[in-house]
C-alpha cells in the first residue's frame, strides 16, 4: 500500500501551468503573471499633492511657530494670501509667487515653484488668507513624479500571483491587458448505472449524481475553470469518446465512480490505450482505492475517484486540489495545518492516514484550538451531511488508532463558511 506522501509526489509532479494568454486586467485577479510588465511612463506622472492642504514654498513658512514678536513685544502670526485653488484633475497651470499659497486637493498637480503642502490642521483653514502655525520642509506631503515607478521599472514580475494591488498598479501605469497563465481547465464526469440527474425522480436502486456537482464546486474553490460534464454512460465505447473529447480541452480530468465495483472494470477497459493509468491502494481513509494517470497526446493528469461522495471529496482535497494550486503558481498548495486538542475520543484505521471531518473551535480564554469530530468516532465514510457541517479535517497518523480526549492532533483548515 502506497503512502499518501508518495502518491502526492507522483500526482503533483504532473502539474503544469496552462499556456499563457493575454487577458484584460479586470480578469487577471488570482492568476499567475507570465511576463515582466515593464512600465513606459513614470508613476505618478506629475508632482502632486499627497493630501488636502495649501501648496507653498517651504522657505516662505520656515519661521512658522517661531517666537517672533513686533516692536511692542506682541507675537506676530505668519500669514499668507490664498491666490487660487487647484482641484484633482485640473489642467490649468498655476505659478506660485513668493509668499503666496494655493489651496490644493489630494492628487492635484502642484503649482510651479511650490515644493511642499501645508496640511489643513497646520493652518486656520482660511479661504482668502491663512495663518500658518507649523512649518514644512521641501518635499513634505508631495508625491514627486516617478516616486512609485520610473520608466523601465518592472511593475509586476513574471511568476507573481496577481492580486488587488497588482491589478491597481497595472491600471496606474496604463496597462489594460497582461499575459497570464489561465486557470487550469478541469472536466468532471460521473459514471455508474445507478446515477440519475437531480431534475429527475429516483426509482428503485437509483440515486442522484452528487459527485459531479460536489467535485465541480471543490474544483472551482481550488481555482480551476470547471466543465461539469455530468453523468456519462459506462459503456466503454461511449465513455472513451467522452473522455477523449475532454482530454483535448482540459488540463485535468476527474472521473468519479471509476474505482471499485463493475463500473471500474468498464472504465479501465474504456481508457486502455489512452496512456499511463494506475489504480493504486493508498494508505489513507476514506478513499484508499484511487486511480491516477496521464492520458491523451498532452498527457493530461486524470484522476479516478471513488463513488461515495465523502471518499471522492477527501481524495480530491488530498490529491487533486494540490495539483490545481501548483498549476496556478501557488507556493503553498496544501491547506494550512494547526495543532488542536480533541474534545472527544477518536478512532482511526491503523496503518492508514485518517482524514476525519470535524469542527475546529477556538477557546476564547486561552486562544487554544479545539476540535470536535463530526458523526461519531466510528462514523461511516459515506455520511455527506457531516462533511457539509465540517470546517476542517482531522489528520490522523497511520500509527495512531486511538486518540484520547485532550490529545493534540493535526487539523487542516477547509474553506470557512460565512
Amino acid at each position: 500500500m502506497r503512502s499518501v506522501e508518495d502518491q502526492q509526489i507522483k500526482v503533483t509532479a504532473a502539474a503544469v501551468a496552462p499556456r499563457p494568454v493575454r487577458v484584460a486586467i479586470s480578469e487577471a485577479h488570482g492568476l499567475l503573471c507570465a511576463e515582466d510588465v515593464v512600465t513606459e511612463r513614470p508613476l505618478p506622472g506629475f508632482d502632486q499633492a499627497a493630501i488636502d492642504g495649501y501648496a507653498v514654498r517651504s522657505v516662505d513658512v520656515a519661521s512658522a511657530g517661531a517666537d517672533i514678536r513686533n516692536e511692542d513685544g506682541d507675537l506676530v502670526d505668519l500669514t499668507l494670501p490664498v491666490v487660487g485653488e487647484v482641484e484633482a484633475g485640473s489642467r490649468q497651470p498655476i505659478r506660485l509667487q513668493p509668499r503666496q499659497t494655493v489651496r490644493v486637493d489630494t492628487g492635484a498637480p502642484m503649482p510651479t515653484l511650490a515644493d511642499a503642502v501645508l496640511p489643513l490642521d497646520f493652518t486656520d483653514g482660511g479661504r482668502a488668507r491663512i495663518k500658518v502655525y507649523e512649518s514644512v520642509r521641501s518635499g513634505d506631503y508631495v508625491r514627486r513624479i516617478g516616486d512609485d515607478v520610473q520608466p523601465g521599472d518592472v511593475a509586476v514580475r513574471a511568476g507573481t500571483i496577481i492580486g488587488a494591488a497588482q491589478v491597481g498598479l497595472l491600471a496606474a501605469v496604463g496597462q489594460d491587458k497582461v499575459l497570464v497563465h489561465p486557470r487550469p481547465r478541469l472536466s468532471v464526469l460521473s459514471v455508474g448505472g445507478e446515477l440519475i440527474d437531480i431534475d429527475r425522480t429516483p426509482g428503485p436502486g437509483q440515486v442522484y449524481d452528487v459527485n459531479s456537482y460536489a467535485l465541480a464546486a471543490a474544483a472551482r474553490d481550488a481555482g480551476a475553470d470547471v466543465n461539469r460534464v455530468g453523468i456519462v454512460s459506462s459503456d466503454p465505447r461511449r465513455l472513451r469518446d467522452v473522455v477523449e473529447g475532454q482530454l483535448v480541452r482540459s488540463e485535468v480530468v476527474v472521473i468519479a465512480g471509476a474505482v471499485g465495483g463493475w463500473a471500474s472494470e468498464q472504465v479501465r477497459e474504456a481508457l486502455e490505450g489512452l496512456g499511463e493509468l494506475e489504480i493504486a491502494r493508498v494508505a489513507m481513509h476514506p478513499g484508499s482505492v484511487q486511480g491516477f494517470g496521464r492520458l491523451g497526446r498532452d498527457e493530461v493528469p486524470t484522476f479516478l475517484l471513488p463513488s461515495n461522495p465523502v471518499g471522492a471529496l477527501v481524495v480530491f482535497e488530498v490529491m487533486v486540489r494540490p495539483l490545481i494550486r501548483i498549476a496556478l503558481g501557488r507556493r503553498q498548495p496544501m491547506r494550512r495545518i494547526v495543532r488542536a486538542r480533541t474534545i472527544t475520543p477518536i478512532s482511526s484505521m491503523i496503518g492508514r492516514k485518517g482524514y476525519l471531518r470535524a469542527q475546529l473551535l477556538r477557546d476564547e480564554a486561552t486562544g487554544e484550538y479545539l476540535v470536535q469530530p463530526l458523526g461519531g468516532a466510528n462514523s461511516s465514510s459515506h455520511l455527506l451531511a457531516t462533511l457539509a457541517e465540517a470546517n476542517s479535517l482531522i489528520v490522523i497518523d497511520p500509527d495512531d488508532a486511538e486518540i484520547r480526549t485532550g490529545d493534540e492532533v493535526q487539523v487542516a483548515f477547509l474553506a470557512q463558511r460565512g
